[in-house]
């Protein structure tokens, strides 16, 4: 594949991810601040080899060459303009040697450090030329695309572009720098400087770089997804740079430039890494935030295959039975009646005698079905499908079992549908997963062979008697099938097209993320309406303040309203917040019941009275 084809194929299915700073972690090494860290790549080879040797171990797609001062005007301050090409040419070499033909390598061009304006002494001619040498130089020693990055002036971004296109037809990344009021120094609006960069057709991809930190930069991106349809880049410092003890630090923490990396993938950036301040354990912790997410919004090459099977109703003549002969909890639903369900984590360890007493007690008190999560918030427990069949094999109670696509591979996935259908189970919750970043166990790799959406039209599939290779077998399988839906997710309508989505997939019926914001709830279900399924809505109820501020704060997807947090926070005591957070849940339930199929309340710590409490089973004086 030829070098002006490789970084196209690659972003065109995948979030490119490319490293972070080069000059702030020179420094970290001793480099004084008014050397040339340029001209490091010949007295000093090593370093700078080092740091590459460090972002390419991160997991990184491309590594950029330390060139961003390498022309001839900023080398001019040091005396060293003769040398510009042997300094470019020595940066390709050991960044090619750190890649290893692992990464791609990617030439770095910034500005030339002099003010191209009308009343500058620089011409255009002039600046052209600098920029056509450089590129020159980095091209000839083998990179596989260019950067221009950091500009502030748009009419100088311009004409490097212009230039350098006329001596290569490379990929070219465009990147411009912009303050915290989403200007550039000269007070050009970030809208129209983007528009104008992104309008130039030998353009690859447009983006930010540098001046701001994650949160600015997520707003910067916000606002310019809307005067381009080409692929965006964001590479933010790693916050703001503070004085300590007369070094020059970066505040930002690796977790916390992960999570915004999130961010800017769910806002649509096609290319993310870092600038100043950021270091090869910042680029590691984005490299497994966005990967994982990547895996799962891309579904890859699986997912495409099975929404191209032939349809499962063709099978043989073949057509999936109705979700009232599918389970009882699935004959409710059809018919409209309002349905009831605890949810309970399984054991960490191996004794299932206290959830056993737990799924019993909620028999008794004509709970319709036990909810079991499958690994929650990336964590390590006992088998959910063990522990469901243990369930049923003991209660006379059925078992919504969750299923996460996160740990097993294709063929995994099927066999276990086959398995859990063969020993009993019949209810299905399909849900994508959390990434194993956010759990206990950071370094376990997410699997993401298919997302919730493929993997409910590879179970409707199977309901249908079509396996994933398209064969047919009997007797089919005869799952209910519920997918997860978040009525507050941050980017609503992602969430609104992935439902829809689900619904066509085969989804039947669906189980909210706690609610606690009544009106988000109702906005999204006057949304689905036009493809709506029973919704079943979750409730937790608040067993504390802190577990309050714990929800709002530390769980994906939940959102709690400011007077539910400042109304906890009134309890004075362990059992007033108990009462007051089963009175909440309670309200919450009466305002919403019209509107939902059910309530799938969950068992805060495992204790299952608190939930019939919630659900008016048991009186709160016996929990």
């Amino acid at each position: 594949m030829a070098k002006k084809d490789k970084f196209r194929q690659i972003l065109s299915e995948q979030v490119v991810l490319g490293d972070g700073a080069m000059g702030t972690m020179l420094y970290q090494h001793g480099v004084f601040l008014n050397s040339c860290f340029d001209e490091l790549n010949i007295s000093n080879p090593k370093l700078i080899k080092k740091v590459h040797d460090g972002y390419v171990r991160a997991g990184v797609d491309f590594i950029e060459t330390n060139t961003f001062g390498a022309n001839e005007f900023k080398l001019a301050r040091y005396g060293l303009a003769e040398q510009a090409e042997k300094i470019n040419r020595s940066a390709v070499e050991i960044a090619r040697d750190s890649a290893a033909e692992k990464v791609m390598v990617a030439g770095a061009l910034g500005p030339l450090g002099c003010e191209l304006t009308k009343y500058s002494k620089l011409t255009k001619q002039q600046a052209a030329a600098a920029f056509q040498r450089q590129a020159k130089a980095l091209v000839q020693a083998g990179v596989d695309f260019l950067i221009l990055e950091t500009f502030s002036s748009t009419e100088e971004l311009l004409t490097a572009i212009g230039s350098v296109r006329k001596i290569t037809d490379l990929p070219l990344v465009a990147q411009m720098s912009f303050n915290e009021d989403n200007e550039t120094i000269y007070g050009e609006k970030i809208e129209q400087a983007i528009a104008r960069i992104a309008a130039e057709e030998t353009v690859t991809a447009v983006g930010l770089n540098c001046s701001t930190g994650p949160s600015g930069m997520l707003g910067s991106l916000e606002l310019i997804r809307s005067v381009t349809d080409k692929p965006i880049s964001v590479q933010p410092n790693a916050g703001l740079p503070r004085q300590v003890e007369n070094r020059t630090l970066y505040m930002c923490t690796p977790e916390y430039m992960a999570e915004y990396a999130k961010r800017f993938f769910e806002k649509g950036a096609k290319i993310i890494g870092g600038c100043c301040g950021t270091t090869p354990e910042h680029i590691k912790e984005i490299v497994r935030a966005v990967r994982s997410l990547d895996k799962v919004t891309a579904a890859k090459t699986p997912a495409v295959r099975i929404t191209a099977a032939k349809p499962a109703e063709h099978a043989e003549g073949r057509q999936c039975a109705p979700l009232a002969e599918k389970s009882r909890l699935g004959e409710k639903l059809s018919t409209g009646r309002k349905v009831t369900t605890i949810e309970l984590t399984p054991p960490r360890g191996i004794d299932i005698n206290s959830i056993l007493g737990k799924a019993q007690l909620c028999a008794e008190s004509g709970i319709d079905a036990i909810n079991i999560p499958d690994g929650p918030r990336a964590s390590s427990r006992l088998s959910p499908m063990v522990t469901a069949v243990k369930i049923q094999q003991n209660v006379n109670i059925e078992a919504v079992l969750h299923f996460c696509c996160r740990d097993r591979n294709l063929i995994g996935m099927q066999s276990d549908m086959l398995g859990a259908f063969a020993i009993g189970l019949r209810n299905m919750l399909i849900i994508t997963g959390d990434p194993p970043k956010l759990g206990e166990y950071p370094d376990a790799t997410g699997v993401f062979d298919l997302d919730s959406i493929a993997l409910t039209g590879v179970v409707k599939n199977l309901n249908c008697g079509t396996d994933i290779g398209g064969n047919s077998f009997s007797p089919p399988l005869c799952l209910s099938i519920g997918v997860g839906a978040n009525p507050v997710a941050s980017d609503l309508d992602r969430e609104i097209e992935r439902f829809k989505r689900k619904v066509e997939a085969g989804a039947e019926f669906a189980i909210t993320q706690p609610v606690f914001d009544i009106q988000m709830l109702f906005d999204f279900l006057e949304a689905i309406e036009p493809f709506k399924i029973p919704v079943i809505a979750g409730i937790w109820p608040f067993t504390s303040f802190k577990n309050a501020e714990f929800m709002a704060n530390e769980v994906p997807g939940v959102v709690v309203p400011e007077q539910l947090l400042k109304r906890m926070s009134s309890a004075k005591t362990k059992e007033q917040a108990k009462v007051l957070g089963i009175e909440i849940a309670r309200e919450m339930i009466e305002k919403i019941s019209d509107y939902v199929a059910g309530f799938a309340v969950s068992a805060p710590f495992g204790n299952v009275k608190t939930a019939l409490a919630v659900l008016g089973k048991i009186d709160i004086g016996r929990i």
